[in-house]
């Protein structure tokens, strides 16, 4: 008989994850049937995040066009990173923060126009402002919060905002209280639409051969924070939600 390790999740998450949550169990894995095969994991994914969700949202939702200005925060993560090297491809000016230097630095390799720290900034409006005095077209949303209230009021006419994430309010004891966002959507006419990757599941092929297609040219680079051991899958897990990754998170098993 084969044994596996598993993680088990132990209990909801009360707040901010723990490594409590987790337990780690080994368990033995049934015969093959006929016909079946039995793989080895070698890497593991420990986030939802798919770089197919940056080619579906710019095209059909923010319908970016050449010249424009986009906002992308997060921009170090799995889709951020895609998100803004295909907005540059596009002719875009591409906006992107990040929560340290170093990330900061990366970005910029990428070929991001203007990036900033938002941890250190001493105003994310000045910041925003700073990097694009004459507001913005669309917008990437990972975070919500605080941080999309203070981007709306610096949106263009007619702007358009793809929701991707809300890594902000993930886990909130409490829901957040804030402004509301009717005021700058209405006055400024602004689209925003919320989405999952799954609504293009039979556009998958499509995007994965515009993608293939980019890395094997060498336009497109795809990051990855990779995690050694399976031991350390809830500590990469919380890293994630930190924002400690630097492009996608995997485990190496």
């Amino acid at each position: 008989m084969v044994r596996a390790k598993v993680w088990i999740l132990k209990a909801h998450f009360d707040g901010f994850p723990k490594q409590s949550d987790f337990e780690l169990k080994e368990t033995e894995l049934p015969p093959l049937k006929n016909g079946e095969v039995l793989l080895e994991a070698v890497f593991l994914s420990v986030d939802p995040y798919l770089r197919l969700t940056a080619y579906f949202a710019l095209s059909e939702i923010c319908q970016l066009k050449p010249g424009e200005i986009i906002m992308i925060n997060a921009a170090a993560g799995a889709v951020g990173t895609v998100a803004g090297q295909l907005a540059k491809l596009k002719g875009c000016k591409v906006v992107g923060c990040a929560g340290s230097d170093e990330k900061v630095a990366f970005l910029k390799k990428l070929g991001f126009d203007e990036v900033f720290n938002y941890k250190t900034v001493g105003s994310l409006a000045e910041a925003l402002k700073k990097a694009s005095p004459e507001g913005y077209d669309c917008y990437f949303d990972n975070v919500g919060g605080k941080f999309s209230t203070v981007v709306l009021d610096q949106m263009k006419k007619f702007g358009r905002i793809a929701v991707c994430g809300i890594i902000s309010l993930y886990n909130d004891k409490e829901p957040q209280q804030g402004p509301y966002i009717q005021w700058p959507i209405l006055m400024k006419e602004l689209r925003m639409e919320g989405f999952f990757v799954h609504r293009w599941e039979n556009r998958k092929e499509e995007g994965l051969t515009a993608l293939l297609k980019l890395v094997a040219e060498g336009k497109l680079k795809c990051p990855e924070h990779i995690t050694e051991g399976f031991d350390n899958m809830p500590a990469a897990f919380m890293g994630m939600l930190k924002g400690e990754n630097t492009g996608k998170a995997i485990v190496k098993v």
